[in-house]
């Protein structure tokens, strides 16, 4: 039987597309999520009323994923660097040789400065404002502050429950999908932490929220082996640290957005 030739396009579009989105990079859309909701119980009524007109309504989690939503577009290739900085152990990012095609840091910085300028679009602060809150996220998740020669822990192969994957894989997304709660749900139950604590955690710059992270991932690399098998153990272990990291990411994520529209 011949099938009409629009049907082989759209099955090799879902296969393109399935292949393209498998991998579910940067805190797979849980994690992303649930910090951009998080981040909204602790905005100021301002910085909503500002951020619901730019955006038009839409939520922080609904827009949380568009820096990865984007990649699939040559047009927005001087971007890709701006999700990750690499940097040897025990160097500051301070100290650290700069990648000159733009980093974490800078495509952070480089989107409050859109964002505050009064000569900028709307258009192009509606954009900046999406990236930014997607790299604040990938800033809290340990893995994207990692070492350049493993790529920050995407060469090292690992076993999640007797299936191939890698280290950077397993922090981006499998612990969430395995412990199987929605980014609401995973929002709507962070720890219950007191207003001196959430004013500590928003203390210091992005440079030091960077150096912070790189400590977690030296205790990442240092969780498993190559070829490991990472199973119930392993979520016991380290899950904790993804809730934490979400929760703090939305806690400043909610502090930068302030800061941005007081």
């Amino acid at each position: 039987m011949k099938y009409p030739k629009k049907i082989y396009i759209v099955i090799a579009f879902l296969f393109t597309f399935s292949l393209i989105h498998s991998g579910n990079p940067e805190w797979g859309l849980t994690g992303h999520r649930a910090i951009g909701e998080i981040a909204n119980d602790y905005l100021k009524g301002k910085t909503k009323r500002k951020i619901a007109k730019l955006l038009n309504g839409q939520s922080l989690a609904l827009i949380s994923t568009f820096g990865d939503d984007i990649k699939s577009d040559k047009r927005y290739g001087e971007f890709y660097t701006w999700h990750y900085v690499n940097m040897p152990f025990g160097v500051k990012y301070e100290d650290a040789e700069k990648n000159p095609k733009g980093d974490l840091v800078t495509g952070i910085k480089k989107c409050q400065e859109v964002i505050l300028s009064k000569t900028s679009s709307t258009e192009d602060k509606v954009f900046y404002l999406k990236l930014l809150v997607h790299f604040i996220g990938d800033l809290h998740q340990p893995m994207h502050v990692g070492r350049s020669e493993d790529k920050g822990g995407n060469t090292i192969q690992v076993q999640w429950f007797d299936n191939g994957t890698n280290l950077h894989s397993v922090w981006d997304s499998k612990m969430l999908t395995h412990y199987n709660m929605t980014y609401s749900e995973l929002a709507q139950n962070t720890d219950v932490i007191s207003k001196k604590q959430v004013n500590y955690l928003q203390t210091g710059s992005i440079e030091d929220w960077v150096n912070e992270t790189q400590q977690l991932a030296i205790k990442v690399y240092g969780s498993a082996k190559v070829g490991e098998n990472l199973r119930y153990n392993y979520m016991y272990e380290n899950f904790e640290l993804v809730r934490s990291q979400l929760h703090k990411g939305g806690i400043r994520l909610a502090k930068v957005l302030n800061d941005l529209f007081a």
